[in-house]
């Protein structure tokens, strides 16, 4: 998951005991402080800032904020957060990157990047030379031991079988922005990581089972299949929790406020007396479902697997009775992330970090990662 190290590496590599994870989203951004104590991530404080009032809409709305306006709003959740480093790393959102999946003939090691690169082109709509470009090669289920006591781990294999590979690019132009952002509010990014690896890194356990990922945000619903830890298919629903609120708003003459403020009371928990609403919020989180359990189809017929759990991320999923609905729909093990269990924290705090966890999984795997470049 830490494969783009080098293209986005920065310049900076002053070492500093405490690091923060930067997540810059649509509607809010997070960000998370954390230090290294007797080799255990430390959580030394945390902060949540809605971007609407910024663009002058409601909380909870997706914003498109001009560069000034979100190094504004950094600086201000910094302040009250009272945040005492500049060393971090910065999540990417994954509507800046493209990522696929090809297979090439095995060839020598010397050829691959050149080759890779080739096969890549078809699918990048840009220039190659606008975007930043890496690769990882996917190892085969064949490459894994079965033994019980090396189950999961890498082996040799001998045949010269065609190779899987996972190819991410991205646009030089969001790279600039966010370099533009960082230096107006005085952080020291060590790299720029586009928010999946984040995510996969603070909510995903080691194992052998695949797992599927929701993170809903405000403007869309991410998807992410992993096997091995390894990514295997990536999908973006163009509809959020925003859309849940617009609903809401319209059907039932509300102010979008008095929507989100009421989908965040009840949820699909309001009883008989909020049918409506309960209709409304299950007709939009049908229209998720049906196109997770879309993708959820591809690979289980391309890799003739199942996945064993669904995680849920993202604020979205904090919606009451979110749970019960998906578990209907995808007839398994569906749990919320609770990425603050990788870091030590109060013990008096536990409830309400496990509750706020889905929404901080981004900055939290990003703040792990730059904890990880410490000696």
């Amino acid at each position: 998951m830490d494969f783009l190290n080098k293209i986005f590496s920065s310049l900076f590599s002053k070492k500093t005991q405490s690091v923060l994870g930067i997540d810059i989203g649509s509607s809010a951004i997070k960000i998370v402080q954390i230090r290294k104590k007797r080799g255990r991530a430390v959580l030394e404080t945390y902060g949540e800032l809605a971007l609407g009032p910024y663009a002058g809409i409601e909380v909870g709305r997706s914003t498109g904020l001009p560069k000034e306006k979100i190094i504004e709003a950094v600086r201000d959740i910094l302040r009250e957060a009272k945040t005492t480093t500049v060393a971090c790393g910065v999540a990417l959102p994954l509507s800046s990157s493209l990522i696929t999946f090809i297979t090439i003939p095995h060839v020598p090691d010397k050829q691959l990047a050149e080759v890779i690169s080739l096969e890549a082109r078809k699918y990048i709509p840009v220039p190659m030379n606008e975007v930043m470009f890496d690769y990882s090669i996917i190892p085969r289920e064949e490459a894994f031991a079965t033994d019980d006591q090396d189950v999961g781990k890498p082996v040799p294999v001998n045949e010269k079988q065609p190779l899987d590979v996972l190819v991410v690019a991205i646009h030089n132009e969001y790279i600039n922005n966010y370099q533009t952002i960082s230096a107006g509010v005085g952080l020291q990014p060590s790299f720029y990581e586009i928010e999946l690896f984040c995510s996969i890194r603070a909510v995903v356990e080691q194992g052998i089972q695949a797992v599927m990922i929701i993170d809903m945000g405000a403007q869309a619903t991410k998807l992410y299949i992993l096997e091995r830890g390894l990514l295997r298919a990536s999908h973006i629903i163009n509809r959020g929790s925003q859309d849940i609120t617009l609903a809401i708003s319209k059907s039932l003459s509300l102010t979008v406020t008095e929507a989100e403020n009421m989908k965040r009371s009840f949820g699909l928990k309001g009883g008989p007396e909020y049918k409506e609403l309960t209709e409304i919020i299950t007709v939009n989180l049908d229209y998720i479902f049906y196109e997770a359990n879309a993708a959820l189809f591809n690979y289980q017929k391309k890799y003739m697997k199942n996945i064993s759990k669904v995680i849920l991320t993202g604020g979205g999923v904090l919606l009451k009775g979110f749970t019960d609905l998906a578990k209907v729909s995808f007839q398994t093990e569906v749990v919320y992330a609770n990425p603050f269990a990788k870091l030590e924290t109060p013990a008096f705090f536990n409830e309400q970090l496990t509750q706020a966890g889905p929404e901080f999984a981004v900055a939290i795997g990003c703040a792990l990662r730059r904890l990880s470049e410490i000696d």
